[in-house]
């Protein structure tokens, strides 16, 4: 790797749909708060490389930020596989409240079926990093991808990742020096 890259990680707006689901990869976004958009967008760099993942939140996140970014795989969030577009009370129900909890203990390994773990998904974000050039690079994308990073640079294991939140519309920036990281700012609003 020659030079540094200034990332500037943009968790998607919120997501036009109801709560308490796994939102599939073809959930919109909810645009409607100008004030932040504006503000997100004076705190960017103008020569920027953009980049998002495949699902439409991120892609109309991007838009409405004045990006014109790349579609990478490596990005997107966390695989939820059978349990995607499903109400997480649905999916406790059907495989009781025990083992719903069960699963909930670890997830950063556990794999839901059909799906990847958060472990997995830190595995693929590492793989797009090491595909950005130096330079400056915004990538709006979710708030899993965000904690993988997160994970990547300050060298966690996943479950401490997951410790991070990161809101909608925010902010984390990380620099990705010669040999090493360095984490200027998480979940800025």
């Amino acid at each position: 790797m020659n030079g540094e890259t200034r990332l500037w990680l943009i968790r998607h707006a919120p997501v036009d749909g109801p709560p308490g689901v796994i939102h599939a990869a073809d959930a919109p976004a909810d645009l409607g708060h100008a004030a932040a958009f504006e503000t997100l967008r004076a705190r960017l760099p103008t020569a920027a490389f953009a980049v998002c993942s495949p699902a439409r939140r991120t892609r109309e996140t991007a838009a409405r930020l004045g990006l014109h970014a790349a579609q990478d795989d490596a990005f997107r969030e966390q695989d939820f596989g059978d349990w995607t577009g499903r109400r997480h009370s649905e999916i406790e129900a059907e495989l009781g409240a025990e083992a719903y909890r069960a699963f909930w203990q670890l997830p950063a390994t556990n794999r839901p079926p059909g799906g990847e773990s958060f472990a997995d998904q830190i595995v693929r974000a590492r793989a797009g990093l090491a595909r950005l050039r130096a330079g400056d690079a915004v990538l709006v994308v979710h708030s899993g991808t965000i904690r993988a990073v997160l994970a990547i640079a300050l060298e966690l294991a996943p479950e401490l990742a997951l410790r991070f939140v990161i809101d909608p519309l925010s902010l984390t920036r990380i620099d990705r020096l010669q040999d090493a990281w360095r984490v200027v700012a998480v979940n800025q609003r």
